[in-house]
C-alpha cells in the first residue's frame, strides 16, 4: 500500500493526465495538491511511485504518466465517480423519451446515446430472455412458395424471417401446422423450447402430414428470438483512439468488434470484478492488459449491469483509450444503467 501523500500524488497525476493527455511534471502536481508540499518532496515521491511500477517516465519529457499498475491501483483504491452535468442528464432523458415499439429498439438506442455522449465505442445487450413467453406463431405467405415466419413474445418483441418452402406445401397445410405449433408453444417460456419439445412438435407435424421444413423455420425463428442481441455503436471512434498505423491491425480490430460472440465474451459481467473501493460503484473496469486480445492493449473496457426485475439483467459497456477520464465515465455509466432500467420497466409495464 502507499502512503496517503503518495496516493494523493498518484491520483493528481492520473486525473491531470486523463484530461490533458500530456506527461505531468512535479510543479504541476505541487500546484494541484490540496496540501502544501515542496517541489523536491513531490519529485522524491514521484520517483518512489515510479520505482513501485505505478508511474512511467517518457523519453520526450521529464514528466510522468501512469502505468497500467498505476491505473489499477487508482481504480481499486482512489477513484470517486462524479455526477453527470445537468446538460448530459437532460440529453439522456430526451433521447430515451421516444415511442419505442420493441425492447431491442430501446437497447439499440442506448448504445447510440452512450457513443454519442463519449465519442467511444459503446455496447448494449438487452435483458435475458429466459422468462419471456411465446404468445403466438404465424406463417404469412409472400408468394407461391415463399413465406414469412413470425414469432411474438409477451414482452412485445416480434421476430420474423423469410423462408422458401417446397412447391407442394399448400395454404391449408401451413394453417394446420401453425395451429398445431401454437397449441404446443403459446404460454411457454422461450427457455423451455428445447429439443424434447421440438421433437414432440415434429412428431405431430409428421403425423398430421405437414412438411418437415416448417419445423426448420420454427427452430430458426425461435433461436433468433432466444439469442442475446448485442448492439454496437461508434465503431469509427476506434480509429481516433488507436495509436498504431498498422492497417492490418485496424482491420483486425474492426473484425473483432463485429464478432457478436467475441464481444459478448469480452463484456461478460462478473460482479466479483466491480470496483473495490468505498464508492460502491457497480461498474467493472478492465485495462488493456486484462482483456483477452492484444489488439486492445491500448484500451480500457467499462462494463455495467442493469436489472429489469423479473425480466432479467442486461449489460452496457464502453471501450475507450486507457487514458480516459474514468471518474466521469464511471459516473455516466452508473446513472445511465439506472435510467435504461427505468425505461425498460416502463415499456414492460405496457404488457401487464
Amino acid at each position: 500500500m502507499l502512503t496517503e501523500r503518495q496516493e494523493l500524488i498518484l491520483k493528481t497525476i492520473i486525473m491531470d493526465f486523463t484530461q490533458s493527455h500530456e506527461p505531468v511534471g512535479s510543479k504541476t502536481v505541487m500546484n494541484q495538491l490540496p496540501v502544501k508540499v515542496s517541489s523536491a518532496t513531490v519529485r522524491n515521491e514521484m520517483a518512489a511511485l515510479e520505482e513501485k511500477g505505478l508511474l512511467e517516465k517518457t523519453h520526450s519529457s521529464s514528466g510522468r504518466i501512469p502505468s497500467t499498475a498505476g491505473y489499477r491501483y487508482y481504480l481499486d483504491h482512489l477513484i470517486n465517480p462524479v455526477k453527470i452535468p445537468a446538460s448530459v442528464y437532460n440529453r439522456i432523458i430526451y433521447q430515451l423519451d421516444q415511442p419505442f415499439q420493441q425492447v431491442n429498439e430501446i437497447v439499440q438506442e442506448a448504445a447510440k446515446i452512450l457513443s454519442d455522449l463519449t465519442n467511444y465505442t459503446a455496447f448494449a445487450a438487452g435483458p435475458e430472455t429466459r422468462s419471456v413467453k411465446v404468445t403466438g406463431f404465424r406463417i404469412v405467405p409472400l408468394s407461391s412458395h415463399q413465406v414469412m415466419a413470425i414469432l411474438v413474445t409477451d414482452d412485445g418483441n416480434v421476430k420474423n424471417q423469410i423462408y422458401t418452402l417446397p412447391h407442394h406445401t399448400n395454404g391449408e397445410e401451413i394453417e394446420k401446422a401453425v395451429r398445431l405449433i401454437n397449441d404446443q408453444l403459446v404460454g411457454k417460456p422461450l427457455s423451455s423450447v428445447n429439443e424434447v419439445l421440438l421433437k414432440r412438435i415434429a412428431d405431430h407435424l409428421v403425423a398430421g402430414g405437414s412438411a418437415p421444413e416448417i419445423l426448420d423455420l420454427l427452430q430458426d425463428v425461435i433461436k433468433d428470438a432466444a439469442s442475446e442481441q448485442m448492439y454496437v455503436d461508434g465503431q469509427i471512434n476506434l480509429l481516433s483512439n488507436y495509436e498504431s498505423d498498422d492497417l492490418a491491425k485496424v482491420k483486425s480490430l474492426y473484425k473483432l468488434i463485429d464478432q457478436n460472440d467475441a464481444i459478448s465474451s469480452l463484456i461478460g459481467f462478473n460482479p466479483k470484478d466491480e470496483i473495490k473501493n468505498d464508492s460502491k460503484s457497480k461498474v467493472q473496469v478492465k485495462l488493456g492488459s486484462e482483456l483477452q486480445s492484444d489488439l486492445l492493449e491500448d484500451y480500457s473496457l467499462l462494463t455495467a449491469q442493469y436489472s429489469v426485475g423479473k425480466y432479467g439483467k442486461g449489460t452496457i459497456a464502453l471501450l475507450g483509450p486507457t487514458n480516459m477520464p474514468y471518474s466521469q465515465m464511471i459516473g455516466l455509466l452508473e446513472y445511465f444503467r439506472n435510467e435504461l432500467a427505468k425505461k425498460l420497466l416502463d415499456y414492460y409495464g405496457r404488457f401487464k
